[in-house]
Parts: C-alpha cells; sequence; structure tokens
C-alpha cells in the first residue's frame, strides 16, 4: 500500500512539473514573441535571451522530474 502511494505521488509530482514547465515556457515565449514585434531590431538579444531562459525551465523541470522518481522508488 505504502508503494502504491509513493508512485502516484511521484506521478502526481512529474505531472505538476512538466504543466508548470510548460506554462512557463509558453509564457517565455509570449512575452519574447510580443518584444521581438515590438522592437525588431533587438530581436537578437530577445532571442538569445529566450533560449538562456527557457533552458534554465527545462533544467529545473528534469530535475523535479528526477525527484520524482527517486521517492518513487524509494
Amino acid at each position: 500500500m505504502e508503494g502504491m502511494i509513493a508512485h502516484l505521488a511521484a506521478g502526481l509530482g512529474a505531472g505538476l512539473a512538466v504543466i508548470g514547465a510548460g506554462y512557463g515556457i509558453g509564457r517565455l515565449a509570449d512575452g519574447a514573441l510580443q518584444g521581438m514585434a515590438r522592437q525588431p531590431e533587438a530581436s537578437g538579444d530577445i532571442r538569445t535571451g529566450m533560449i538562456i531562459a527557457a533552458a534554465l525551465i527545462e533544467g529545473i523541470a528534469f530535475f523535479a522530474l528526477v525527484i520524482c522518481i527517486l521517492l518513487a522508488f524509494k
């Protein structure tokens, strides 16, 4: 019973991590595209910042997924 609850909690945690990362990247892309539309001459700098921020968001999401997997098989 205890293992089943741990697997359920890990699945819910992983789902929340993925949803949060998707929402964060969506908001990031929205802001970056609006900024590029308003100032096309700054699109290179905006794109670079967006890629770096997206990588950081994905890193945090991956870390959360690893923690969920470790907790599931503890």
